[in-house]
């Protein structure tokens, strides 16, 4: 009997137990759930309900983004330096320090073997001559320039893939002949578009013997020439370019004066009708074609 007793007594306990765990848990889940939706309503109050439902899910986003991404396994790189058994297995460590190396004098190269350099010194000029301050922006300048580079060196990177880069992609010639048939196609362009005066110069100035011919030229010695070269041209386009807008500049000027105007900025007048003008003769596109052509 007492068993019993004592029996009935452990169950009744276990009852209250659960009863209490279960109102535990569900006071506590409420509590939770009241929380939540209180601190939902606050943000549906501040920022509105649909800024509150994208937050939620952004929310939602940025917890399982981490367990996905510990699911999935990223590679390793290893880099370690070992000996070589051959000079066969030092070759294309040399090729990829060679690669680096172009790719990190690119700028350089872009700017002092192309036609890059007289592009944008003629087309800063217009926009220096038209009078817009920063209209074009230099980042759209420099990126016309980039564009009109490409049109203008697009048949001499065809010359260097026929003749250099193919040939060595078949392994028909080795990587001395495709640097001597890469320089003789830009020297070519080189030579084709700097002064005979300026070259001689920097032999000069080097105290180096004149060369005989085209393809003894150092290309040391050609680059700078060539920049030279460049920069001339540009400022002699650029002056060119400057001399109409100069004419409407004084003509407007002279006219607000004999009109007593002294007060107002001859500019103020000026700058509308060189804008005018520049559009209505397609200044552009007249701009464009004489660069382009002025490679030959």
């Amino acid at each position: 009997m007492a068993s019993g007793t004592a029996a009935a007594r452990c169950t009744a306990s276990a009852g209250w137990s659960r009863a209490l765990s279960s109102a535990a848990c569900s006071v506590g889940l409420s509590t939770s759930l009241s929380i939540g939706l209180s601190i939902s309503q606050l943000i549906g109050q501040s920022i509105g309900k649909r800024r509150s439902i994208w937050f939620w899910l952004l929310f939602a986003a940025a917890l399982l983004v981490p367990s996905i991404a510990s699911a999935q396994t990223l590679p390793q790189v290893n880099i370690s330096l070992t000996n070589a058994e051959g000079p066969e297995q030092v070759v294309p460590t040399l090729k990829i320090l060679g690669l680096l190396t172009v790719l990190a004098v690119a700028p350089a190269i872009l700017i002092s073997m192309t036609s890059f350099t007289r592009i944008v010194v003629v087309l800063s000029f217009v926009r220096q001559a038209i009078g817009t301050q920063n209209v074009p922006p230099m980042q759209v300048v420099l990126a016309l320039s980039l564009l009109l580079t490409g049109v203008v060196m697009a048949p001499v990177g065809k010359k260097l893939n026929d003749h250099a880069l193919n040939p060595y992609i078949e392994e028909t010639i080795d990587e001395g002949e495709l640097f001597e048939r890469s320089k003789s196609v830009v020297s070519a362009f080189l030579i084709g578009q700097t002064r005979e005066a300026d070259l001689i110069l920097f032999y000069e100035l080097s105290h180096t013997e004149r060369p005989a011919d085209a393809s003894e030229v150092s290309l040391v010695l050609l680059v700078p020439a060539f920049m030279i070269s460049e920069l001339r041209s540009g400022f002699e386009m650029g002056f060119l370019l400057f001399l109409p807008f100069v004419l409407i500049d004084l003509v407007v000027a002279s006219i607000l004066t004999a009109m007593g105007m002294v007060m107002l900025p001859p500019t103020m007048v000026s700058t509308p009708m060189k804008v005018l003008l520049f559009v209505v003769v397609d200044g552009w596109a007249l701009i464009t074609r004489s660069l382009v052509s002025s490679f030959g």
